[in-house]
């Protein structure tokens, strides 16, 4: 395992200075630990201290450019075909203070969080290669909202975006609507998993969750169409919880970015340029030969390549995020390098089915979980249920395609779900669907925050299957990250790359 040295540190990217071999920082802080300096949020606008003045000599050349475009010479006419096709190309963006590649749940709640705060301070671009957003794992998720974790940061993360979808029109515009349907969860445990949720509810109701403990008598007469064979508890959220529009969510963090100043890009980030930096030192890197991350080469939709200078980049690619890092260089380098990003695709399905009977559970049943991971939900007034479990890691489908297996609903879905619910003992399937979760194969928890070799590289993926409810925070930490040099709401910092490094896994305890 690779020691971290006191040469080993990071610097803000709005704050870049000559760097001493003596320095050291906090463990994933987002900035030196002898640096006490801040930016609030109305100075940024005003006086951003790295992107603005490292770009301005070509923002110079870029007023030249718009002045020629606008202006164009008499004796140099161009046809309207041309016109348009000029303007296209000198509205792409040649360069940018953050460059955000993956323009999905995480990627628009990032560029809607920076654009509120600094709504002409940063120039922020973000790279979509799909934005009909076909196989996106956002739009493909059976959007579920709760607070029932173990680990401290995703229960505060998840009744934020309680609150934030509570008062969506208040951040996205009177024209979104989530359509949120407050259900709840119910998380059932065996006896021996009885403890840990019982564990688990008071932590999640101290930090502002509200949910009960039922005993297996108490859930026959709260929930009668349950089976409560080697049932023990189960845990009810009664507020807060539930589930809503994954797909109007993502909408409303990308229009609202773009009513803000944001530029979304239609293209595939295939590259990166490097630049030595004489004046950074890192842990196994000879002085002198550090490489940091200068362009971006994209590929756009006519297969031009083009590339896009920037002060920051984001990784926010979803399951794609560690093939994307590998582009930088993480997993394939030296030192911290040789670290890859641990994310990886893993399909998951997700089976529409209705009672052939019509006597399931009715309109107010909450998501429920039963000790095997197996859940369903009631899915609109028509009487049909979404339903699915994650395969054991022998059983993982092939990600090479998104077709549906529906043997695998009938081997080790449905005889889970016939178990706790008699009436789904005749059950029809009706669809289904697969998805791609952006699985982190260290910990199945998000990274999020700084990489520890580059000074301008964050990192935004690896939620698992439940980072949509959470993108709302995920988003505002990165802009806190970026624009305060830390996070000012929600500290997320045992979420960040350095846990990988030092081998410290955050793993959720009795939560699937």
């Amino acid at each position: 395992m690779l020691r971290l040295s006191k040469k080993l540190f990071l610097i803000h990217p709005l704050e870049q200075r000559t760097l001493a071999a003596g320095s050291v920082r906090k463990l994933s802080s987002g900035r030196r630990k002898d640096d006490e300096r801040s930016y609030k949020p109305e100075e940024v606008e005003a006086n951003l201290v790295n992107p603005v003045s490292r770009t301005m000599k070509i923002l110079g050349n870029d007023m030249k450019k718009i002045k020629n475009f606008i202006l164009p010479k008499k004796d140099a006419p161009e046809d309207v075909d041309n016109y348009l096709e000029r303007y296209r190309r000198e509205d792409f963006q040649s360069h940018c203070d953050v460059l955000i590649i993956g323009g999905g749940g995480v990627g628009s709640s990032i560029a809607y969080w920076l654009k509120k705060r600094a709504r002409t301070g940063l120039n922020v671009v973000v790279v979509e290669k799909d934005p009909t957003y076909q196989q996106a794992s956002t739009c493909l998720s059976v959007g579920g909202l709760r607070q029932q974790f173990s680990i401290v940061e995703n229960i505060q993360m998840s009744l934020y975006g309680a609150d934030f979808m509570r008062n969506i029109k208040e951040h996205l515009g009177d024209d979104v609507a989530v359509n949120f349907t407050p259900y709840g969860y119910l998380m059932l445990a065996s006896e021996q998993g009885a403890e840990q949720l019982m564990e688990n509810s008071r932590l999640q109701n101290t930090l502002g969750a509200r949910n009960e403990i039922l005993t297996a008598a108490k859930l026959k007469e709260r929930f009668p169409w349950i089976n409560t064979e080697g049932i023990a508890l189960g845990c009810h959220g009664l507020e807060k919880e539930g589930w809503f529009d994954p797909w109007a969510l993502l909408s409303g963090f990308k229009k609202r970015a773009i009513e803000y100043g944001a530029h979304y890009t239609e293209a595939e980030l295939v590259g990166f340029e490097f630049s030595k930096q004489q004046d950074i030192l890192v842990e196994g890197i000879n002085p002198g030969e550090y490489e940091g991350l200068e362009k971006a080469y994209l590929k756009m939709k006519n297969g031009e390549i083009r590339d896009v200078k920037f002060s920051i980049v984001i990784i926010a690619t979803g399951a794609q995020s560690g093939k994307v890092a590998k582009l930088a260089r993480i997993g394939t380098g030296k030192g911290m390098l040789s670290i890859p990003l641990p994310v990886e695709p893993r399909k998951r399905f997700v089976y529409v089915f209705q009672c052939q009977n019509d006597s399931g559970p009715g309109i107010n049943t909450p998501l429920t979980i039963d000790p095997t991971g197996t859940y369903f939900r009631r899915d609109g007034l028509g009487g049909n249920y979404l339903g699915g479990k994650s395969p054991l890691p022998s059983e993982e489908p092939p990600v090479d395609n998104l077709d549906v297996d529906y043997n695998y609903f009938d081997s080790n879905v449905w005889p889970n779900l016939a178990k706790l619910v008699p009436d789904f003992e005749a059950v029809k399937v009706k669809s289904a669907w697969a998805g791609f979760y952006e699985y982190n194969t260290f910990d199945e928890n998000g990274i999020i925050g700084p990489h520890p070799y580059y000074n301008n590289l964050y990192i935004a993926t690896g939620f698992s299957g439940h980072g949509i409810q959470q993108t709302p925070a995920v988003g505002r930490a990165i802009s806190e990250m970026i624009i305060d040099g830390e996070c000012r709401t929600i500290d997320l910092t045992r979420f960040g790359f350095d846990r990988i490094l030092v081998d410290q896994p955050l793993f959720e305890a009795n939560i699937v």
